[in-house]
């Protein structure tokens, strides 16, 4: 198997080292393409105002001043043509993708690319407690549990145009309940909060942060499943049409 990483912390990021032990316990073909700086928050986002550049740092091992959809893009459309991967592996982020975080996340956005490719594609994080975190982070749950995680999720056929988000919970291996496969959550968009200041010549910024979550009614999402103390493994698919309005639409515009 022809396993493909990248992320969006960085191609020097502790995570995608961390990823690159999971993947090489599985395969000894592993290609690396991630982008030179980090993109967190970067999304499905694309290039396409100026050129893209591609350094070598190794065999099989490139980076791209891009976002983690460029690094994919690169990889798959030039650096392994010929070679296509059979698995793309993206992470392992530092910090959370959950909820909506999918939407925004870098990290997911590149598997997103991987699926449309029509690779198996797998975005993998790990939580971290914020309080006293700084930046030293924890990946042991991602490094313990990593390697039996993925091989599961290959071990069957992913539908077209799929990928599987996973997120390890903040704590050490030993700790972990287990996995979970739970539906994506949502927070309250009332959590967002805009922290406003002064810069020392004067001027005024702003900075997005968010408060604390609530848990849904059924406590059955990728938010209470990490909060609990389990691997969450959540399989998105990227046809955002909602079906069930498609009727009521259709007459809504029948006159016209």
């Amino acid at each position: 198997m022809r396993i493909l990483l990248t992320n969006d912390d960085g191609v020097h990021a502790p995570g995608l080292a961390v990823l690159a032990g999971i993947a090489r316990a599985i395969s000894d073909d592993v290609w690396i393409v991630a982008p030179s700086e980090e993109q967190s928050g970067a999304g499905h986002s694309l290039t396409i105002t100026r050129p893209l550049r591609v350094h070598q740092h190794g065999e099989k091992h490139f980076s791209v001043t891009g976002t983690p959809t460029d690094a994919v893009m690169m990889a798959v459309a030039r650096l392994m043509q010929d070679t296509p991967p059979d698995l793309i592996l993206s992470g392992v982020n530092r910090g959370a993708n959950l909820g909506e975080d999918v939407t925004y996340s870098g990290t997911v956005s590149a598997a997103m690319e991987g699926a449309l490719a029509g690779i198996p594609s797998i975005a993998l994080s790990q939580v971290y407690a914020r309080e006293g975190a700084g930046l030293d982070v924890s990946f042991d749950a991602a490094t313990h549990w990593g390697e039996r995680v993925v091989r599961k999720l290959i071990s069957q056929p992913m539908p077209p145009r799929t990928l599987v988000n996973v997120n390890f919970p903040a704590l050490p291996a030993d700790r972990v309940r287990g996995v979970k496969v739970v539906n994506q959550g949502f927070r309250d968009y009332g959590r967002l909060k805009i922290v406003t200041n002064t810069d020392p010549r004067g001027f005024e910024y702003h900075w997005f942060g968010l408060g604390a979550a609530e848990a849904s009614p059924a406590h059955s999402t990728d938010l209470e499943a990490v909060a609990d103390g389990y691997i969450a493994v959540t399989p998105l698919h990227l046809d955002l049409t909602h079906h069930q309005s498609i009727a009521a639409l259709t007459q809504t515009f029948a006159a016209e």
